[in-house]
């Protein structure tokens, strides 16, 4: 069995009304996704989804022709890849869906089968007045969610604080709450400085008083010495690693004890496989390990297959901020969204593979220019800019 053909497809679905993150000072009016398909030359084909892989285009020969369940030389051609161009991760979130379809597994099973039902926490994204957050929540424990994660964008902290303390009036302790301080990374037009290691001590031993199950990005991501620092002096769990490039970043934040929780991304670092080391690490050294899922439905199962195969995973993120961020929305590629049972759990299919289908109607429908065939085995080896030309002639 080889590789016989990869073909990559750019897609945006508008968003009236506009979603407005707080981790971001611009109202998105798109939600752009981008889909790697990888054939094998007996009609099988695996699906993934995440960044668009700028750089891929000109490297296809690296994996056509070549056995898709070797894993490990794809993983290192990969990491590769996206440390010279862009993240290139989807093309191992297909390898794997292919991998499970061959085996006629799905990948959870494959990668031990620890947790085939994952408690979600509702993972919000507006930045809200109190008022607005207590409401929110209530909805959340009415549609069964037990956990939820609340966003801080305020440049004062204590702005966060009227909000949980709202909180906890209209729910109790009906619900756990993540608190997410988005001080790890910025949007490109973002310049604000993220905090310093008193302002987040100080955070922490706030939130330590309204029972938060953790602190997420209380620091920017290469301060692995005030991330340290700030968990051996709190006693609330300190979360990390969402947007890492690079595996040994991650092998960094567990070996430095800078985390309680370790929160990397299958579609931006790793892929399935190799996350699935570091996932075995963090559990070993007695850390929780619950990936990051901020992206389409696509991405969330490959996190939620990760997390299910290796177990232990107290509550995985589900994107859903209604009405601005729905499964609808999110989840716009797949022929159905994902959604929670009344007990506000994902249970994972049986079906092979990652156990999702693309809506190919609605891939259409949003394609951002013609889709094109990136590569094919019987192809001449040409440069990209050639192979497109032709393409374009044909």
């Amino acid at each position: 069995m080889k590789i016989s053909r990869i073909t990559l497809s750019h897609h945006r679905l508008g968003l009236d009304p506009p979603f407005r993150a707080a981790w971001d000072s611009r109202p998105r009016r798109q939600f752009d996704a981008s889909v790697v398909r990888i054939e094998t030359d007996d009609g099988l084909v695996g699906i993934g989804s995440g960044d668009p892989m700028p750089g891929f285009v000109g490297h296809e020969e690296l994996f056509l022709g070549q056995d898709p369940r070797d894993l490990d030389r794809h993983l290192r051609i990969i990491d590769n890849l996206s440390f010279h161009y862009g993240r290139c991760w989807p093309l191992e979130l297909a390898l794997s869906d292919l991998v499970g379809k061959i085996a006629r597994q799905p990948c959870w099973r494959l990668l031990g089968g620890a947790q085939p039902r994952l408690p979600l926490y509702a993972s919000s994204g507006a930045a809200r007045e109190p008022r607005a957050v207590a409401e929110l929540g209530r909805r959340y424990q009415g549609e069964g969610f037990r956990a939820m994660k609340v966003r801080f964008n305020d440049p004062d902290w204590r702005t966060g604080i009227r909000q949980l303390e709202a909180l906890r009036d209209a729910v109790g302790d009906g619900l756990e709450v993540m608190v997410d301080a988005n001080q790890a990374w910025r949007m490109p037009w973002d310049t604000r400085p993220a905090f310093r290691l008193k302002d987040a001590l100080q955070l922490a031993r706030a939130l330590e008083s309204l029972g938060v199950c953790w602190l997420e990005e209380p620091l920017h991501r290469g301060d692995f010495e005030g991330m340290a620092a700030l968990r051996r002096a709190t006693t609330l769990r300190i979360a990390g690693g969402e947007m890492a490039r690079e595996m040994h970043d991650l092998d960094q934040l567990i070996e430095r004890g800078c985390v309680d929780v370790l929160q990397p991304d299958v579609t931006l670092v790793g892929g399935i496989s190799g996350l699935a080391r570091i996932a075995r690490q963090a559990v070993a050294r007695g850390l929780e390990f619950t990936p990051h899922t901020w992206g389409n439905g696509l991405g969330l199962m490959a996190n939620a297959q990760l997390a299910g195969g290796i177990g232990g995973c107290r509550f995985l993120e589900f994107p859903y901020d209604p009405d601005g961020w729905t499964p609808d929305r999110r989840d716009f590629l797949l022929r159905a969204p994902l959604v929670p049972d009344q007990d506000g759990c994902l249970v994972l299919p049986d079906a092979p593979g990652l156990g999702v289908e693309l809506d190919h109607e609605r891939l259409a429908a949003t394609t951002r220019g013609t889709e094109m065939p990136v590569a094919v085995a019987e192809a001449p080896r040409r440069g990209g800019v050639r192979r497109l030309l032709d393409w374009l002639r044909a």
